[in-house]
C-alpha cells in the first residue's frame, strides 16, 4: 500500500501536521497584516508633522510620518492594541487600534512651556525636563531646521550660557562657565554615548568627526560640573547628541547647501555642503542606517601681525599692522612665523669699541606670512553606518556602529598647527535594553600630513642659512655701511642706501643676510631664502613639512588610540519602583603613539589606564512634587590617586499644574591631568613643552643647545672649560629653574644698570595632580503668564586648577648656587678680571642669553573661584512668532598676587545677551529665523598670546520655504551679516560673513 494511502495512519499524522503549520501561518499571516494609516498635524496650525514617531505602545514596533505628515504602520500585531505618537515639543497621544486597514489622524498639541520634554544626559535616564536636577539647554530636529546658521553644530551659540570659539571653519570648541581654550579639555562631548575626544590630545575637533545634522535626533548641552555620572574631565560641561533610530526614522534624505565666505584678507569664496541619509527597515527585528557629509571651503586667513608682549593689549582691526613692521627691533609679529628666532647683536662687543659706540639690540630673522605657509583648504568628509539588531520580544537591542571623519582644519594651541589629511574612526558595540546599557568602542586617529607652522618657517629658514651665519652676515652689513667699508658701501649705493644712516644700514643688513651668497648679487624685492611662490619655496616647504624631527622639520606624527568600556544599570523595576537606582562603571586604556614628535614616546607608545564606578539614586516624595536625587562616583588614574565626586539635588514642583519648578544642587567635578599634562615633550620654539609624569621628565631631553660665544669665553678662560652645547632634560624644568617673575624683575634691574640678584627666586613647582571643583547651584524653570522662564545661578570653588607656568632655566649652572653660594662654591666662576668678582654658573648663562624658557604643567595654589547665572524667556506671539532673549554673567575672582606666575585663562565675557526670533509660518510655508548676538570685551590668556577681545555684535538671519509636493524645504540665510569681522583670540583669523542657500529633500 501507498504510504499516503486514506487509510494509512501516517497520512492522517501528516494531514495533522499541515492543519496546525497552515493554522499557525494564517495566524502569522493575520497579524503580519495588521495595517493602520493616517496624518499627524499641528493641532494649532493644521501644518503637517513630518518625522513623528508612530509605534504599538509597550513595544519597540513602529515607523515615522514622512514629510507630509502621513505614515503606514504594519505590524505582527492582533488587535486590539493601542498606538502611540510623539513629536519632540509635542505632547504624546494614543489611540485604540480595533481592526485592521484602520485610519487614524492625530492632532498634536504643543507643549508651549516646554516643561514636558524629555531629556537624558542629567541623570542618564529619561525625565521630564522640568524634573531635572541641574539646568539643560536642548534643541532637537525641528529646532535644527529652523536654524539661521548654515550648520547645527554653530546653532548652539545661540543657547544661553554657551560659547562657540572658532578656531576654523571646520573647527568650533564649545563651552560653558568660563576657562574656555580652543583645545577645551574640560569640556566632554559625547555622540550616542562615545567620546570623540583626539585620544592625543584629549579636546574635541569640533564636529570634524560628529554627526550629519539630517541623522540628529536631539542635542543637550549639561553646564557644569557632571563628574558625578560622566567622571574625568566633565568639568565645565557635557554636550550630548543623539542619532535617530533606522527602526523609527526610515527613508532618504538629502542636503545640499551652496555659499561664499567672506573676509578682507581671503575675499569671496565658494563654500559648497552636501549630506545624505538613508536607512531602511528589514524587519521589526532588523534595521541600518548609514550616514555620509562632505564640506568644502576656504578657512579665515590669519593676518594678524600685532606683537601682543604687553598686558592688556587690544585686538587691532583686520589688517591694519604692516606685516614685518619694525623687524629690525626683533619684533615677533603674530601671524609671521620665523621671526621668533632671535638675538641680541651687542656691535661693540664686535667691533671691540667702547660701550656705546654702536649700542646693541635685539635682532630678528626675516619670517614668512601665515598665509603662505598654511593650508586654508578647509575640508570634512564624515561617514557612519549602523547595525541595529532585536531579535527579543523586549526592548533590548544590539548595535554596531562605525564611524570616520576626514579632513583639513586649523588648530591654535601654543603655535598654529595646519591639521591636514586628519582621520579619526571609532567603531562601537553595545547592547541596550530598558533598563541597562553596556557598550564598548575604540577610536583612533592619523594626523596625515599635519605640520607646525612655526617649525616649518624656522626650518625651512635654516635650510637656506644657518641662524649663526645669518647673524653674522647681518652684523656685517649693518656695520659695515656705519664704518663706511668701501666693499659694504658699493653694493650698497646700488639701491640708494647711505652710509652712516641706521635705518638704512639695518635695511642693507637684511638684504645681506637674506641672501644666500655673501655680498653676491641683491635685489631688495628677491630675497634668494625662498620668495614664496616660487619652486624653491615649494621644494622647502614639501621637504620641512614631511621631516617630523623638529630640528629639521615640521611634520607630526600620531597614531594614538583608546579603548573604552561602561555600562549602566537601573535597579527600579527589580525594587518595585521604589527609587531609581542606577549602577554603572567605565574603563579606558590609552595609547599615545606619536614618534616622539608630541610626546615622548620615543621606542614604544605609552599606554596607561583609567577607571571608574559610580551609583545614584532617585526618588519622589509629596505627591511627586519632590524629587530627591544623590549620586556619587569614584574614579581612579594609573597615574594619580582615586577621587570621589558626589551630587545632591532637589527639584520641587509646585502650582496645580506643576509648572513651577524650583531646584538646588550641590555638586563637584574633576579633571585629570591629560595626556599632554603628563606626557608631551615638545620644543615649540618659545618653550619646551614638557608633562610632568615622573617617567616623563627624564626621558625629554632637548635637542643640543648652542651656547653663546661669551659664555664659551668666559668659563674657558676663567674656568675648567665648556662644551659648545648642552641638553636639558625635563627634569630641570622642576629642579632647577627660576619663577618666571622673578627672572622677569632681575632682567629689568640689569637693563638698568645695576642687576639685583637679590630678585632671582628659584621656581618650586609640584607635579600636576587632578584639579577639582565644588559647584553650588539654584534653579527656577516655569511659566508665568504667556512666558517660559528659565533662571539659574551658581557659584564654583576650584582646587589645585591646573595651569601652565613658564619657568627658565639656565643653560647650565645651578640655581640654587644663585640663591645660596655656599651650596656648592664649584659652580662659581671668578671674574675678578673683568670685574664682576665670583659670579655663579647659572648668573653667567642667563646674563648672556644662555636660558631657556619651559613651560611645564603644574597646579595652582592660589584660590579661584567663579559665579554666574543664567536668564532666558520665551513665548509666543499671535500664534505665530517665536521670541527668545536670554542673558548670561560669568564671572571669576582670582588675586594675582597670590600666584604671580599663572594665568587663569577665564578667556570668557562677563556679559552676553541673545535674542531670537522666528516662525515656522509666516505666510503659508514661509517662514524665517532671526538671531542676534552681543558680548562684552575679554581678556584672552593662552601659552601662544594675551590680548584684550573687543566686543561685538552679530547678527544671523535665514529664511525657509517648504514645498510639500516635492517634500522639499529651501533656505536662504546669512551669519555676520553686518559684515564687521572679528577675533575671538589673538593670532585666530578674523570672522567675516557666511551666505548660504540650501535645499533638504525629506528633513
Amino acid at each position: 500500500n501507498c504510504i499516503l494511502h486514506p487509510n494509512n495512519q501516517i497520512f492522517y499524522s501528516m494531514k495533522k501536521l499541515i492543519f496546525l503549520f497552515v493554522f499557525l501561518f494564517s495566524g502569522a499571516v493575520l497579524m503580519a497584516q495588521t495595517t493602520v494609516s493616517g496624518k499627524v498635524t499641528d493641532a494649532q496650525t493644521h501644518e503637517p508633522l513630518p518625522g513623528a514617531s508612530i509605534t504599538v505602545q509597550g513595544k519597540s514596533l513602529g515607523t515615522t510620518s514622512d514629510f507630509d505628515g502621513n505614515y503606514t504602520l504594519k505590524v505582527k500585531q492582533l488587535t486590539p492594541f493601542t498606538i502611540e505618537v510623539s513629536s519632540i515639543g509635542y505632547k504624546t497621544a494614543t489611540a485604540s487600534v480595533t481592526k485592521n486597514n484602520q485610519k487614524i489622524d492625530f492632532q498634536l498639541q504643543e507643549v508651549a512651556e516646554a516643561l514636558d520634554e524629555v531629556v537624558v544626559s542629567a541623570s542618564r535616564t529619561p525625565e521630564r525636563i522640568r524634573e531635572s536636577p541641574v539646568t539643560i539647554e536642548r534643541i532637537d530636529a525641528r529646532a535644527i531646521q529652523a536654524a539661521s546658521s548654515p550648520d547645527f553644530y554653530d546653532g548652539l551659540e545661540n543657547l544661553k550660557g554657551v560659547d562657540i570659539n572658532t578656531n576654523s571653519l571646520t573647527f568650533k570648541s564649545v563651552n560653558t562657565r568660563g576657562f574656555a581654550t580652543f583645545s577645551n579639555t574640560r569640556f566632554v562631548q559625547l555622540v550616542d554615548g562615545i567620546d570623540n575626544t583626539s585620544p592625543a590630545l584629549n579636546f574635541v575637533l569640533g564636529n570634524l568627526l560628529g554627526m550629519n545634522e539630517l541623522d540628529v535626533n536631539t542635542v543637550e548641552i549639561l553646564p557644569g560640573a557632571s563628574s558625578a555620572l560622566y567622571g574625568a574631565n566633565a568639568f565645565n560641561g557635557i554636550l550630548f547628541m543623539t542619532s535617530k533610530s533606522p527602526f523609527e526614522h526610515t527613508g532618504i534624505s538629502v542636503y545640499y547647501k551652496t555659499g561664499l565666505t567672506i573676509q578682507d584678507a581671503a575675499g569671496d569664496n565658494s563654500y559648497n555642503d552636501v549630506g545624505i541619509r538613508m536607512a531602511y527597515k528589514f524587519s521589526d527585528k532588523f534595521a541600518a542606517k548609514a550616514n555620509f557629509s562632505f564640506l568644502k571651503g576656504t578657512d579665515w586667513y590669519a593676518t594678524d601681525y600685532a606683537q601682543y608682549s604687553d598686558e592688556g593689549v587690544a585686538i587691532g582691526e583686520p589688517n591694519t599692522v604692516t606685516p614685518y613692521a619694525n623687524r629690525n627691533e626683533g619684533f615677533d609679529a603674530m601671524n609671521i612665523y620665523g621671526d621668533e628666532v632671535a638675538t641680541v647683536l651687542d656691535y661693540d662687543a664686535i667691533t671691540g669699541m667702547p660701550v656705546g659706540t654702536f649700542g646693541k639690540e635685539k635682532i630678528a630673522r626675516t619670517g614668512y606670512m601665515e598665509k603662505d605657509l598654511m593650508d586654508y583648504d578647509a575640508k570634512g568628509i564624515k561617514a557612519d553606518f549602523a547595525l541595529h539588531y532585536k531579535p527579543w520580544a523586549n526592548d533590548k537591542e544590539l548595535i554596531f556602529d562605525f564611524r570616520t571623519g576626514r579632513g583639513n582644519t586649523i588648530y591654535q594651541g601654543a603655535n598654529r598647527y595646519s591639521i591636514k589629511d586628519f582621520v579619526m574612526n571609532q567603531m562601537k558595540l553595545e547592547f541596550k535594553g530598558k533598563n541597562f546599557f553596556i557598550r564598548g568602542y575604540r577610536t583612533t586617529e592619523d594626523a596625515g600630513d599635519s605640520y607646525d607652522s612655526r617649525f616649518t618657517a624656522i626650518n625651512m629658514n635654516r635650510l637656506f642659512k644657518s641662524d649663526r651665519q645669518w647673524f653674522t652676515d647681518y652684523a656685517t652689513g649693518y656695520l659695515g655701511l656705519l664704518t663706511e667699508n668701501p666693499l659694504i658701501t658699493g653694493i650698497a649705493a646700488n639701491f640708494g642706501l647711505n652710509p652712516r644712516n641706521v635705518d638704512d644700514a639695518h635695511t642693507f643688513a637684511r638684504m645681506l643676510a637674506d641672501n644666500r651668497t655673501p655680498y653676491g648679487p641683491l635685489d631688495p624685492s628677491q630675497p634668494s631664502y625662498a620668495l614664496p611662490g616660487t619652486p624653491e619655496f615649494e621644494a622647502a616647504f614639501n621637504q620641512v613639512t614631511a621631516d617630523p624631527n623638529l630640528t629639521s622639520g615640521s611634520k607630526f606624527v600620531d597614531n594614538s588610540s583608546v579603548h573604552h568600556i561602561d555600562a549602566n544599570y537601573n535597579l527600579k523595576d527589580m525594587i518595585d519602583n521604589w527609587a531609581d537606582l542606577q549602577l554603572g562603571g567605565s574603563f579606558r586604556r590609552y595609547s599615545l603613539n606619536s614618534a616622539g614628535t608630541i610626546f615622548t614616546d620615543y621606542n614604544a607608545p605609552i599606554i596607561y589606564d583609567e577607571y571608574g564606578a559610580y551609583m545614584q539614586v532617585s526618588k519622589k516624595f509629596a505627591d511627586d512634587r519632590l524629587k530627591f536625587t544623590g549620586s556619587a562616583r569614584y574614579d581612579k588614574s594609573q597615574n594619580f590617586d582615586g577621587h570621589i565626586s558626589p551630587r545632591l539635588a532637589l527639584v520641587y514642583s509646585a502650582g496645580e499644574r506643576k509648572n513651577h519648578n524650583f531646584r538646588i544642587s550641590f555638586q563637584t567635578g574633576f579633571r585629570n591631568p591629560t595626556t599632554q599634562d603628563q606626557y608631551i615633550g615638545l620644543d615649540a620654539g618659545r618653550a619646551i613643552l614638557v608633562g610632568s609624569a615622573p617617567d616623563n621628565l627624564d626621558r625629554y631631553t632637548s635637542r643640543p643647545i648652542p651656547l653663546s660665544q661669551a659664555s664659551q669665553d668666559a668659563l674657558n678662560y676663567f674656568g675648567s672649560g665648556v662644551s659648545p652645547t648642552v641638553t636639558l632634560s625635563g627634569r630641570s624644568a622642576y629642579e632647577n629653574a627660576f619663577s618666571l617673575s622673578s627672572f622677569l624683575a632681575f632682567a629689568a634691574s640689569a637693563q638698568a644698570g645695576a642687576p639685583n640678584v637679590d630678585l632671582l627666586e628659584k621656581s618650586d613647582l609640584q607635579y600636576v595632580q587632578p584639579e577639582g571643583i565644588t559647584s553650588y547651584e539654584l534653579g527656577y524653570r516655569g511659566k508665568i503668564d504667556i512666558f517660559n522662564i528659565d533662571l539659574s545661578g551658581y557659584y564654583n570653588q576650584y582646587d589645585g586648577f591646573i595651569a601652565t607656568k613658564t619657568v627658565v632655566v639656565p643653560n647650565f649652572g645651578e640655581v640654587n648656587t644663585v640663591l645660596n653660594p655656599a651650596s656648592n662654591p664649584d659652580d662659581i666662576t671668578d671674574l675678578t678680571p673683568i670685574g664682576l668678582g665670583p659670579t655663579p654658573n647659572a648668573i653667567i648663562a642667563i646674563g648672556n642669553g644662555d636660558f631657556q624658557p619651559f613651560q611645564v604643567y603644574t597646579n595652582s595654589k592660589a584660590d579661584i573661584s567663579s559665579y554666574g547665572a543664567t536668564l532666558g524667556l520665551s513665548t509666543h506671539l499671535m500664534d505665530k512668532f517665536k521670541v527668545g532673549v536670554n542673558y548670561t554673567l560669568a564671572r571669576f575672582m582670582f588675586d594675582q598676587t597670590t600666584d604671580p606666575d599663572y594665568e587663569a585663562g577665564f578667556n570668557t565675557p562677563e556679559h552676553k545677551v541673545k535674542v531670537s526670533l522666528g516662525s515656522d509660518h509666516l505666510i503659508g510655508d514661509l517662514g524665517f529665523n532671526i538671531n542676534y548676538r552681543w558680548q562684552t570685551e575679554y581678556l584672552w590668556q593662552s601659552s601662544i598670546a594675551d590680548a584684550i577681545v573687543p566686543s561685538r555684535s552679530i547678527f544671523d538671519a535665514q529664511i525657509s520655504y517648504k514645498v510639500p509636493s516635492f517634500k522639499s524645504l529651501f533656505k536662504v540665510g546669512g551669519t555676520n551679516i553686518g559684515g564687521k569681522e572679528y577675533m575671538v583670540a589673538p593670532a585666530s583669523g578674523f570672522i567675516g560673513s557666511q551666505y548660504y542657500v540650501s535645499w533638504t529633500v525629506n528633513p
